[in-house]
């Protein structure tokens, strides 16, 4: 019984906190209502890692930490989709990157086009993008194993990941979702995206059922 109400505070804890890390403008209802298409973009990536690489090879690995969580994504939108979960559709990756690439827009020049002008390019009605900083390379996979120990020595956080969803045509931040990386965060790319986008399942503003409620009020 109480292994049931520890877990059960725990989860409580675990969600609570999940709300926390999330911002959605007030202005969201008005921007979003047309919405149909969302693109998802390369995340920029940070890696501070402890062995000692060249620029290239940190460039490198930093593109290929973007594009996982980008992959990621469109997994985790898909599977929900499947259960008709979303009121708007999500580009295909594949597409989305192949018409950044026709306008010579790629992960190292991404960062100077604004949200409008990636809108406007990939024909799409607002942008799903973010930003995270990494200690190790989160798309080959994390040690899951947990210690106390871990929490002493560091070891235990990976760094930060944040998510967000902007207009497209004012260019407005609409939804932020922001969460710390650890051990008990999943043991790679796929595993993180599909377990904190879960948590924040009930914050999500594309939610169907969500924005029935809304427009019932």
């Amino acid at each position: 019984m109480k292994k049931i109400f520890f877990a059960a505070l725990l989860l409580t804890t675990v969600l609570a906190n999940a709300q926390k890390n999330i911002y959605e403008s007030d202005k969201f209802d008005a921007l979003s209502d047309t919405h149909e298409l969302l693109a998802i973009i390369p995340f920029l990536a940070n890696l501070e890692l402890t062995d000692e690489i060249s620029k290239e090879e940190l460039n490198a690995l930093e593109q290929k930490e973007g594009y996982a969580v980008q992959n990621a994504l469109e997994t985790y939108f898909s599977q929900r989709k499947k259960k008709k979960k979303f009121s708007v559709e999500f580009q295909d990756v594949k597409n989305t990157n192949a018409i950044l690439t026709q306008n010579n827009i790629d992960y190292n020049n991404i960062d100077v086009y604004t949200t409008k002008q990636l809108s406007e390019i990939l024909g799409v009605d607002g942008i799903i993008s973010g930003n995270m900083d990494l200690n190790v390379l989160l798309s080959k996979g994390i040690p899951t194993e947990f210690s106390f120990m871990d929490y002493f020595s560091g070891n235990a956080n990976y760094g930060r990941i944040g998510v967000k969803i902007s207009d497209g045509t004012t260019g407005k931040l609409l939804w932020k979702y922001e969460k710390k990386i650890n051990k008990k965060s999943g043991k790679n790319t796929t595993d993180l995206i599909d377990r904190m986008m879960k948590l924040a399942a009930r914050k999500f503003p594309y939610d169907r059922e969500k924005r029935k409620d809304r427009k019932q009020k």
